[in-house]
């Protein structure tokens, strides 16, 4: 083959390669996928509800849901790899449709990540536009992007609402400081991970928003500092957050802080988690008992493990038949027509989303199925 031919099928070779690698996210260094075959822990196997079709193309990484006033249930799974979101029927998993297009406008995404559903609106996080996109439900049209001007490359996030009726929103982001020889994002010293988190104030008066930057923070300890960020949730009535540390170096597990932002000394489930620390949910009551759920992210099949929510003692874990390697998880506490007592979501292996009925994960751990919620 002449010379300028064969450096032209090289070229076109190599072409080729790079565009069928996928985006290697920071966390995904293990060199060997672990499995819960191997992992030696005790669980209980809880049937899914159903698993949506699945979308390889999209690479679905969170859930979020909303109940409608006609008594209907939205899910909503981010595509990363999508046009924006994907939204399904709550209650049979059937694809309704897509949501959003490609690009920077209003109603576009870059590489949408962690998502939020608080009253009648949906938080959208994209890595690639380095914002959170605010939607109007029904309608799911933009009302507000915010966060670009701090955002270095946000993941996830975690919405409450105070009082005065002001939300706030915090956003984990995920830096980085460069690349190793094998092309693995190499996370900050130690003295640069103060930001971590992001802080927002929202105010909300119809369909406008306004959103102002209240400040970051993050441990900078060796104990305390979360090297790779992603998944976080909060619990107002113990002044608890919990972040799940996903860097399989210094150990995966889930870091306790204040939601002031400071450690609070403890890491839970070090040496539990076995394969990832990925997607938390709070199930809640009003009394301040309840129970926390955190995935641990095994290629063949996830394990949800579960605590208890004042003494974050651990009370047992479940895995699916179905779900694996799953990133997003949404507790729907709200009872819907299929799930009376609640659903809990978990996506399915970057390409779909499982249901999992509440009372089948309490009846199989010895859980409480309802109380009044907060």
């Amino acid at each position: 083959m002449p010379f300028r031919l064969l450096s032209l099928a090289v070229a076109v070779a190599l072409s080729a390669g790079c565009a069928s690698t996928p985006d290697r996210e920071p966390d995904e260094t293990a060199e060997v996928d672990p499995l819960i075959r191997d992992a030696g822990i005790d669980y209980a196997t809880v049937a899914e509800t159903f698993v949506t079709a699945e979308t390889p193309k999209d690479n679905i990484d969170s859930p979020a849901a909303w109940a409608s006033g006609d008594g209907k249930v939205w899910l909503f799974a981010t595509a990363k790899e999508g046009k924006g979101l994907v939204l399904y029927d709550g209650d049979t998993g059937a694809t309704i449709r897509g949501i959003g297009t490609e690009g920077s406008r209003p109603g576009q995404f870059k590489r949408p990540n962690g998502v939020s559903v608080h009253g009648n609106h949906v938080f959208v996080v994209e890595r690639d536009n380095q914002r959170v996109q605010v939607l109007s439900l029904p309608s799911l049209a933009t009302v507000a992007t915010f966060g670009e001007k701090e955002l270095r490359k946000p993941y996830g996030l975690w919405v409450r609402e105070h009082a005065s009726g002001e939300l706030e929103v915090l956003v984990t982001d995920a830096y980085m400081a460069g690349e190793d020889a094998n092309g693995d994002e190499i996370p900050p010293p130690l003295p640069e991970l103060a930001r971590r988190v992001q802080r927002y104030l929202l105010h909300i008066d119809g369909d406008a928003v306004s959103a102002v930057n209240a400040g970051a923070f993050g441990d900078t300890t060796e104990a305390g500092a979360i090297r790779v960020p992603e998944s976080l949730w909060g619990d107002p009535a113990h002044d608890r957050l919990l972040i799940s540390e996903e860097d399989l170096k210094t150990g995966t597990a889930v870091r306790e802080y204040s939601l002031a932002g400071e450690f609070r000394g403890r890491t839970i489930g070090l040496g539990r988690f076995k394969a990832q620390a990925e997607g938390l949910a709070l199930w809640g009551c009003a009394d301040g008992s309840g129970y926390w759920l955190a995935t641990d992210q095994y290629k063949d099949r996830s394990l949800f493990h579960v605590y208890d929510r004042k003494t974050l003692e651990p009370l047992g874990a479940f895995a699916g038949r179905t779900v694996a390697n799953t990133d997003g998880v949404w507790l729907h506490q709200a009872p819907t027509a299929r799930f009376p007592k609640g659903v809990f979501y978990a996506v399915h292996d970057d390409k779909a989303v499982g249901a999992f009925d509440w009372r089948e994960v309490a009846t199989a751990l010895g859980l409480r199925q309802d109380c009044p919620a907060p």
